[in-house]
């Protein structure tokens, strides 16, 4: 199967690219730096041609309100190009509870990719992974200063980007969904408690004060960060993942 990968240089991408390489199949990896501009359609219709199934893991730059345009510019651009190209299927990697936290920009983002995608001419399948255990520590920068870390108790249930990455591979190679699967890690906590458990792996000895206005999941209400009925738990524990990223 030839599979093109966009955004291919990414933490997703990059591990993407060597599982469909390592499992047989054509891989065309495919970002700005080999010459491909989802923005301006630059270099598309040479990375899709041939190409079975394109697998979209690129990101906004920005997160505020501007991501809306990135992304109804780049479906359009990739679902022409995939048109015009005679790609069967379109998959792309999105966030579990993204239609359920109306109050972030960026969320409203994903989820009007979600459905620019649904009402496109080609077959499809979205991804919903949890959030990865790699952005902990960005999650922490943000409300946090040299003496404290301030953090929600919003439950979250974070996942391994190698996990999220098998998923993507499974999908990509099996016939279209039409539909949304999610994934995730296999235990819930609590971001606050996620927190002092990071800071701890790491030895660092600021305290977590738990704040509810904290940081930008503040916004998210409920459990809208959990996997759902159906989802696929992976297998890799975020204390073991802690324990071997030290």
């Amino acid at each position: 199967m030839k599979i093109t990968v966009i955004g291919s240089t990414g933490l997703i991408g990059s591990q993407l690219v060597v599982r469909l390489l390592e499992a047989g199949h054509e891989v065309v990896p495919a970002s700005l730096t080999t010459g491909v501009d989802l923005l301006t359609g630059e270099g598309l219709d040479q990375a899709l041609q041939g190409a079975d199934t394109v697998v979209n893991v690129t990101n906004s730059p920005t997160f505020d309100e501007a991501s809306s345009d990135f992304f109804r510019t780049t479906v359009g651009n990739l679902l022409a190009a995939g048109e015009r190209a005679g790609v069967g299927h379109q998959v792309i990697l999105s966030i579990v509870g993204v239609d359920q936290v109306p109050d972030l920009d960026y969320y409203r983002a994903k989820t009007l990719q979600e459905e620019l995608l649904k009402q496109g001419p080609t077959a499809y399948s979205i991804v919903r992974a949890t959030q990865f255990f790699e952005f902990m520590d960005a999650v922490m920068s943000w409300s946090s200063d040299e003496d404290t870390v301030r953090l929600p108790s919003t439950p979250v249930q974070p996942i391994a980007a190698t996990d999220v990455v098998t998923a993507l591979a499974d999908v990509a190679t099996a016939p279209p969904l039409n539909g949304t699967v999610g994934v995730a890690g296999p235990d819930v906590f609590s971001l606050d408690d996620l927190g002092r458990l990071t800071l701890w792996a790491r030895d660092d000895d600021r305290p977590v004060v738990t704040d509810e206005q904290a940081g930008l999941f503040a916004a998210v209400e409920g459990d809208a960060l959990l996997a759902g009925p159906g989802a696929r738990l992976a297998a890799t524990h975020y204390k073991e993942w802690l324990s071997t990223s030290r």
